[in-house]
C-alpha cells in the first residue's frame, strides 16, 4: 500500500508540535492535522511556560530535542527559578511567556521544518484495518493515509464550555470541537471517560489598580530552559506580575452562590484536577484557610488583558463581576473575558504502553490531554516521546522508555499506564521518588545520551553536551587538586565570614562539602576558572554527594526490577495462586516489567512472588 505520510499527527497544541517536529527532525513524512492553523501553539490557559516540576518536563524535553524550551526563552517577559531558596530537588524554572510572541514563533519555525505538512482539517474518525491504524479520515469525508497515527486532540474532543447553567458545545476560544471522534475511537474499543478543566478571568490592565498589589520581579540573574542557546533578554527590563489575595467578602460571595457554579450546581459531568481546582473547589475542600493567593500576570505585551492566576471558576457572568470586584486593586476592574470550565472526552491511560502506543489499536499513539493529563508541559512531554516512539517503530527500532529514575516525563508516563487517571493529571516532585537525582541542572546530563542513540539532536547539540560534560569533570578535578594552605590571611577570611577555620590544609573539593562554604566563598582564594552553569552543578554534585549515592543505590535496586521483563503474550490465568484482584489488575495493565508490576494498586508482594516464581519457571534465566 501507497502512504500519502509515514506519520500522521492530529492537533496542534503542546504534544502535536513536540510529536510532529521530532518526526520530520527524524526524516520522516510527517502531516501535522489541525482545525486552524493560527492556533498552533496556541497557550488557552495559563500565560506560562515551567513552574514546579514543569520546569524540569521542559528542560528534559529541550535534552531530547524538543522546541518547548528554545520557543519559551525567544518569547518570555519574565522569568525565574521557583524555589530557589530550598534544596536543588525541588527547583524549577517558570517563564511569563508571550501569548502572541510563543505561537508565532512555533508557527514559523514549522513553516520551514523539512518533511513537515501542515494541513487545516477536522479529523472524525480513523483507518482501521485489522486493529491497525492506517490514517485518518477528516469530516468531510477525505482520507489521508499514513503508516502511523499520533492523536493529540487536546480538550477539542466532544468539548463542552461552561460558564454557570450555560452549556456552549465548542472548544478554547469558541473554536469548533472534534463531535465523532472520540464514538469512533469507543466503537472500535477504547475505553473514553469524561474530564475537566478550566481558565479564570482576564482583566484590562488600565482597569486594575497596582498600587495595591505586591509586586512580582524576574531573576536578577540570567536563566534559560534551552541547553543550546544563550539568553536573548535583560534582566532589567523584564515587566513585574502582582501578587493578591482572596479575603472574607470574596469567599462568603461564592459560598453563598455555589448552587449557581456549573460544578456545584449539577451542570459537570467531567471530573476536574485536584491539583489545579477552581476557586469555589479551593472553598469547599480548605475551608479552614482564611485566604488564597492569586497573581496578575500580563498575557502580552501586544494587547491589554491580564490574567488572574488561581481564580479559575464556572459562575455565572454576574457572579464573577461581583468575586473579581471584592478583591483589593480590582474594585473598578474591567473583565475582558469571564473565566469558564471545559468538559472533554478522554481515552483510559491504561490502555497505552509505555511507549504511547495503543494497546487495542496497533500504530495508533496518543499524547497530551487525551491521555488524561493536564498542562502544557506535561502534553509536551508526552508528545515529543509519541514521535519519538512513532519514528523508532517505523524504523524497526527498539521504543525510547524513560524509566522513574531517568526523568519526569518517565514518571508522568509510569504513573499514567501503571496507575490510571480518573481526573486530570499534574505532574509534582511528590511523585517523584528519585527527585534528587531528577534536577533542572542535569536533565542533558541524564538524557543527551538517550537523545543522540535514537536521533532527536543533532551532532552539534551532542558535541555541546560532551563540551559540558567534559568540563564538569575538568572542574572537578581542579576543585580536587587545589589546596587552600591556612596563612593567617585565610585564617581572617574565614573569621570575618563567621566560618569555622579548617585544621589543615584541605581541597577545595573537601572544603565544599560543608554547608556553609560555596564556590563564590573559595573563589576569594583562588580563581575557579569555569562558567557559572558549571560550578552550579558542581557545587549541587558535591554537597549533596552522599544524599545521591545513596539515592544512586535505589535505583540499582529499582533498575534490576526492571530489568526482568514480562512477556507482551504472557495468560495470567495460567499463572496459579494468584489473588484475583491482582490477576484483573495484571491483565488490564499488562506490565512489562516486574518492576511496573509491583507498582499496580491491588498487586500484592506476595502475588510479585508468585509471578516472579511462574516467570523463571517458565521463560527461564532471563526473569532471575
Amino acid at each position: 500500500m501507497n502512504f500519502d505520510y509515514e506519520i500522521i499527527v492530529v492537533g496542534g497544541g503542546h504534544a502535536g508540535i513536540e510529536a510532529a517536529h521530532i518526526s520530520a527532525f527524524k526524516g520522516h513524512k510527517t502531516a501535522l492535522i489541525t482545525i486552524n492553523k493560527k492556533n498552533i501553539g496556541d497557550m488557552p490557559c495559563n500565560p506560562a511556560i515551567g513552574g514546579t516540576s514543569k520546569g524540569v518536563i521542559v528542560r528534559e524535553i529541550d535534552a531530547l530535542g524538543g522546541l518547548m524550551g528554545v520557543m519559551a526563552d525567544r518569547s518570555h517577559f519574565q522569568i525565574k527559578m521557583l524555589n530557589n531558596s530550598k534544596g536543588p530537588a525541588v527547583r524549577s524554572l517558570r517563564c511569563q511567556a508571550d501569548k502572541v510572541t510563543y505561537p508565532k514563533n512555533m508557527q514559523e519555525y514549522l513553516d520551514k521544518m523539512p518533511n513537515l505538512d501542515v494541513i487545516e482539517g477536522m479529523v472524525e474518525d480513523l483507518i482501521i484495518n485489522d486493529n491497525k491504524v492506517e490514517g485518518v479520515i477528516l469530516e468531510d469525508g477525505k482520507k489521508i493515509t499514513s503508516k502511523e497515527v499520533i492523536l493529540t486532540t487536546g480538550t477539542y474532543l466532544k468539548a463542552n464550555i461552561l460558564v454557570g447553567s450555560e452549556n456552549n458545545p465548542g472548544g478554547p476560544h469558541g473554536e469548533r470541537r472534534s463531535n465523532h471522534l472520540s464514538d469512533n475511537l469507543a466503537k472500535n474499543g477504547i475505553t473514553i471517560q469524561r474530564l475537566k478543566t478550566g481558565t479564570p478571568q482576564r482583566i484590562k490592565a488600565s482597569s486594575i489598580d497596582f498600587s495595591k498589589m505586591q509586586e512580582e520581579f524576574g531573576d536578577e540573574r540570567i536563566w534559560t530552559f534551552s541547553h543550546d542557546y544563550p539568553a536573548t533578554y535583560k534582566p532589567s527590563e523584564q515587566e513585574r506580575c502582582y501578587l493578591i489575595y482572596t479575603n472574607k467578602n470574596t469567599h462568603e460571595l461564592i459560598l453563598n452562590n455555589l448552587d449557581k457554579s456549573a460544578m456545584y450546581g449539577g451542570y459537570v459531568t467531567g471530573v476536574g484536577p485536584r491539583y489545579c481546582p477552581s476557586i469555589e473547589d479551593k472553598l469547599v475542600r480548605f475551608k479552614d484557610k482564611e485566604r488564597h493567593q492569586l497573581f496578575l500576570e500580563p498575557e502580552s505585551l501586544y494587547y491589554d488583558d491580564w490574567y488572574l492566576q488561581g481564580f479559575s471558576t464556572s459562575m455565572p457572568r454576574d457572579i464573577q463581576d461581583k468575586m473579581v470586584h471584592s478583591l483589593e486593586g480590582l474594585e473598578n476592574a474591567v473583565i475582558t473575558k469571564y473565566a469558564y470550565a471545559i468538559e472533554y472526552d478522554a481515552i483510559d491511560p491504561l490502555q497505552i504502553k509505555p511507549s504511547l502506543e495503543n494497546k487495542v489499536i496497533e500504530n495508533l499513539f496518543t499524547a497530551g490531554q487525551i491521555n488524561g493529563t493536564s498542562g502544557y508541559e506535561e502534553a509536551a512531554g508526552q508528545g515529543i516521546i509519541a514521535g519519538i516512539n512513532a519514528s523508532l517503530k517505523l524504523e524497526d527500532k527498539e521504543p525510547l522508555i524513560l524509566k522513574r529514575s531517568d526523568a519526569y516525563i518517565g514518571v508522568l508516563i509510569d504513573d499514567l499506564v501503571t496507575k490510571g487517571t480518573h481526573e486530570p493529571y499534574r505532574m509534582l516532585t511528590s511523585r517523584a521518588e528519585f527527585r534528587l537525582v531528577l534536577r533542572h541542572d542535569n536533565a542533558d546530563l541524564r538524557l543527551r545520551e538517550y537523545a543522540h542513540e535514537v536521533g532527536s539532536i543533532s551532532e552539534e547539540q551532542y558535541n555541546n553536551y560532551l563540551n559540558r560534560k567534559n568540563k564538569i569533570e575538568e572542574c572537578s578535578n581542579y576543585l580536587k587538586d587545589t589546596k587552600l594552605k591556612i596563612t593567617s590571611e585565610v585564617r581572617k577570611v574565614f573569621e570575618d565570614n563567621n566560618m569555622v577555620v579548617p585544621v589543615i590544609t584541605e581541597s577545595f573539593y573537601d572544603l565544599l562539602k560543608r554547608p556553609e562554604i560555596t564556590l563564590d566563598f573559595l573563589s576569594k582564594f583562588a580563581r575557579i576558572p569555569y562558567d557559572d552553569d558549571i560550578k552550579e552543578e558542581l557545587e549541587i554534585i558535591t554537597k549533596y554527594e552522599g544524599y545521591i549515592k545513596k539515592m544512586n543505590k535505589e535505583i540499582e535496586k529499582f533498575k534490576k526490577l526492571e530489568d526482568k521483563k514480562i512477556p507482551e503474550d504472557i495468560d495470567y490465568s495460567k499463572v496459579g495462586n494468584l489473588a484475583s484482584e491482582a490477576r484483573q489488575k495484571l491483565e488490564k495493565v499488562r506490565p512489562v516489567s516486574i518492576a511496573q508490576a509491583t507498582r499496580i494498586s491491588g498487586v500484592n508482594p506476595s502475588d510479585i512472588s508468585i509471578l516472579s516464581v511462574y516467570l523463571k519457571k517458565e521463560y527461564g534465566k532471563d526473569n532471575e
